[in-house]
């Protein structure tokens, strides 16, 4: 997979004249969990893959589901739906296991619903969200991105990808 991320984009500055202006930007993977859209910045992305069979491992959390083996590694998946208290997975043809690379954890693969898109979101229209956590519960969200009139949440992989404290 090729590697974009941070990137330039060039633009009018707010007089409206010919001189351009340096806009940072980021781009973002938009995935569908339910009804709704979240992003996940596309530099901690390693690969995209179709679902395949998942061996269950005993005694793990519910939202484990167990390990793959892409290309002779083993990898933890998780299921993104159950980390974030939403309703099982219901797996599709859609369906799809993004592998996130974690210099924590190692590489760690979440089931999605369906991959969309591809966005580029100027970093300056990247609203942040609140890092406090409500009833001692993870805050998954990091940022809303606006992108053609829609907004979308930008997940906050390191709330996603770390174990609960139980």
């Amino acid at each position: 997979m090729e590697q974009l991320n941070t990137t330039n984009s060039v633009g009018l500055d707010t007089a409206g004249d010919e001189r351009k202006a340096i806009v940072e930007t980021l781009q973002f993977i938009v995935i569908s969990v339910g009804e709704e859209q979240y992003g996940i910045d596309i530099r901690y992305i390693d690969n995209i893959v179709r679902m395949q069979h998942i061996t269950r491992v005993p005694k793990v959390s519910a939202y484990l589901k167990g390990v793959i083996n892409l290309r002779g590694e083993v990898l933890p998946v998780m299921s993104i739906r159950l980390r974030m208290g939403l309703d099982a997975d219901e797996i599709t043809r859609a369906s799809r296991i993004i592998i996130l690379r974690s210099e924590q954890e190692g590489n760690v693969g979440v089931i999605v619903d369906e991959v969309k898109e591809v966005v580029t979101l100027p970093v300056n229209e990247i609203e942040k969200v609140s890092r406090e956590a409500k009833d001692g519960k993870p805050v998954f969200i990091s940022g809303i991105g606006k992108y053609n009139g829609e907004l979308i949440s930008l997940l906050d992989l390191s709330s996603i990808t770390l174990e609960e404290n139980v």
